[in-house]
Order: structure tokens, then sequence, then C-alpha cells
């Protein structure tokens, strides 16, 4: 990087959790191929707690889990068993039970009917079963409200027993596909989704700070979840809202982790598949894990259905967008500077990465806070890719 950059991006950092509209804490980080570029924290983990934002600080994750559970899954498939295109049913009978819904009755009761095709794994990885979120989908949230199913964020078996809202294969719809997918691995293994990966991920790539359940040292580092009010203000929220000890390791959304951590996995994935420590995947595997697999469909906005939880969400709009296995892929060059074919998601808090194997960089963002696509977050984020790219020497 030039000269410079890490007291530009800390002043971005600390503009970001200064002033009436901030963000309460943020940790960020970039990532070449050989070990880390930058690294910086700002802020307060918690408001209202003595405590500065560190480094170290461990955060709900969310949907940032997911692409590790994709790299569970892949890992099988080398192992050859897995078959990404076998009903899913074959590994999980459970997802076999799952029908479609045409509608409501009059009364509110939910009309089903069986698919006519069987969900396969690809299509989890993928986000094309007919599974989604009820923040996302007013037919969810209807479910959810009525009774007919908990949330997702219960951690719970239950909560993954949900309707398919098409077809599967027909649509993209985001939704609680991975956490089906962790159950495959499981199901494959004979081992808790954590186990797996503590002992075929987390192991191999030097990550210690990664897990369904918090350690007692994470749970003394966590960073408080907060809440954005109406009139920009931000209020702290109890716990951190995914249960410390799920009935269901959730490979959607369930892990607990720092950027430090990350970024070791981001390192992997720009690396072919080799880690600090081991290798994880194959680079043949990486390379066709990077690769649009929707054929013609695109990803689509993620509408606001809950504001508390989330705005319309869409990275770069207007931009076409499609999905790997696991992750957004921009088809043109983003206005941050992202070439075109690079691998990014997200997290419901407001985590935000990125993994661009052509120029060997990635990054991470971090903060606590709801709703989704928090302005002043995703505005920071932003802006710290933007700076990663404008100092970057290549």
């Amino acid at each position: 990087m030039n000269p410079g950059f890490t007291s530009s991006i800390n002043n971005l950092l600390d503009a970001v959790t200064a002033g009436q509209q901030r963000v309460p804490g943020v940790v960020a980080a970039i990532t070449g191929r050989d070990g880390l570029l930058y690294e910086g924290a700002s802020g307060q983990r918690t408001l209202g707690q003595a405590g500065a934002m560190t480094t170290d600080s461990v955060f709900a994750m969310f949907s940032t889990t997911k692409a590790i559970t994709a790299t569970a899954v892949l890992q099988l498939v080398e192992d050859g068993l897995l078959d990404l295109d076998a009903p899913a049913r074959d590994y999980v009978p459970m997802i076999g039970e799952l029908k479609v819904l045409e509608g409501f009755d009059t009364d509110g009761t939910p009309r089903l009917r069986a698919p006519k095709k069987h969900i396969t794994t690809r299509m989890l990885l993928l986000h094309t079963a007919g599974l989604g979120y009820e923040f996302f989908n007013e037919n969810y949230n209807r479910l959810v409200q009525e009774g007919h199913q908990p949330s997702i964020i219960s951690g719970s078996l239950a909560a993954l027993m949900t309707p398919l809202l098409f077809e599967p294969g027909e649509q993209w719809e985001y939704g609680s596909s991975m956490d089906w997918a962790g159950l495959v691995v499981e199901a494959i293994t004979g081992k808790r989704l954590g186990e797996v990966m503590q002992q075929r991920i987390f192991e191999p790539l030097g990550m210690t700070d990664t897990a369904f359940s918090m350690t007692a040292s994470m749970l003394q580092r966590r960073a408080g979840m907060h809440q954005r009010e109406e009139d920009g203000s931000l209020t702290a929220v109890e716990g951190s809202l995914l249960p410390e000890e799920p009935e269901v390791h959730m490979g959607g959304h369930g892990l607990f982790s720092t950027v430090k951590d990350y970024c070791l996995f981001i390192r992997a994935w720009l690396n072919d598949g080799q880690g600090d420590h081991g290798r994880i995947l194959k680079p043949e595997t990486i390379r066709f894990a990077e690769k649009n697999g929707l054929d013609n469909l695109k990803i689509k906005a993620l509408p606001c259905v809950i504001p508390s939880i989330s705005h319309t969400a869409e990275f770069f709009p207007g931009m076409p967008k499609s999905w790997a296995l696991s992750f957004m892929i921009n088809e043109q060059d983003a206005p941050t500077g992202r070439p075109a074919g690079s691998l990014a998601w997200a997290g419901l808090a407001n985590l935000f990465y990125w993994i661009d194997r052509k120029n060997g960089i990635g990054g991470f963002w971090a903060t606590q806070i709801l709703p989704f696509v928090d302005p002043v977050s995703t505005n920071g984020y932003l802006d710290f890719e933007t700076a990663a790219y404008r100092n970057l020497t290549i």
C-alpha cells in the first residue's frame, strides 16, 4: 500500500465513530495474499459501557458465516462424499418434507403442495431452493407473526421447517438455504457443523476466535449489538440476538468471530485454498466455486419487510450481479475499484467483506448495528474499500 495509507484509514474509522450520526465502534482490516495490509479499530464495543473497540473484538457474524459453510460443503465434494446435484434429502431426509406455499386460505391457513423437483445441495448454495427469510419476504413474515413457524434467529430446528416460496431451481431468493447446507455437512460427517469447521477450516487457517458457541475469552471481548432508531440515535441492545448455545449450528448465520480470523479465511480464498497453516480447498475447487452458478438468473434487491431489522438492501444498484458457491459476484467493475468477477457478501448487523482474487486483496468491515444497510456503516465501508483501491500498489 502507498505510504500514509494507514493514517488515512485510521482517520476514516475515527470519523465514522464520531459525531451525532456515527457507528458505536468498528473494526476493519485489509489483507493481501501474504498477510494483513491494514488492521484498525475505533469507537466503543458497546455504548454506555466502558471498553474501547479493539481489533480482537468478537462479533456476531450473521451471514458472513455462509461462505465458511460453503467451504465445508466443497471439502466434502472434493472427498467424493457429496454430490451437489443429488437430492439433498438423500443426506437430510427432513428437507424432503418441505412443501411449496401457494397462498393462504381465508382463515389464514397456509395452502401447501408437494414440490415437483427435489432440492439439491447446489440449489442450497445458490439460494435457488425456494427458501427465504422473514425479514426479506412478506409471506415468511406472516407465517412467523401468525405462529406457523419460529423466527430464524431462534437457532431452532423448527425454524428451518418452512414452506418453499417457489418450485426449487426456478428463482433466486436469499434465505435459510445455507442452514440446510450445514445440516447436509453434519449428516455426512456425523459431527456437529462447528466441530467440522474447527477440524477442517479453523485449525488449518489458524482461526482461534471463531465458533458457534463463544468461549469465556470471546464473551469478554464481544461487541454489543445496537439499534438505529428512527431519529438516527443508537440504543444498545441486550445480548447478541443469536443464542449462545443454539440447538442447530446455523450454517447461514450462526458464527461468532473476529475480523482478524475472518481475514485468514479470505486469505485462503486469495491463495487458491492455501491457508497460513494448511490447505482447505484445492485450487481447481476454488476456480469452480468462484464462477457464476445461476446461468441466466440474476440476484435481486432484498426488500424491506421488517424495518427494524433491515432496510431494502442492494449492493451497487443497477449493476448486474450473480451468485457463486457461495458469494455475490459483481459482473462489472464496481465504483469502489473492485474489479468485475470479485466475490463479496455481508452480515445482518452491518458486516461487509470482499475478496478480489484478481489483485490479491480482500477486506472486512465489522459493526454491530441494526437495521441492515445502516447508511452510516454502509457508506463508511464503501469509503474504506474505495480507499483501499486508491492506495493499492499493483
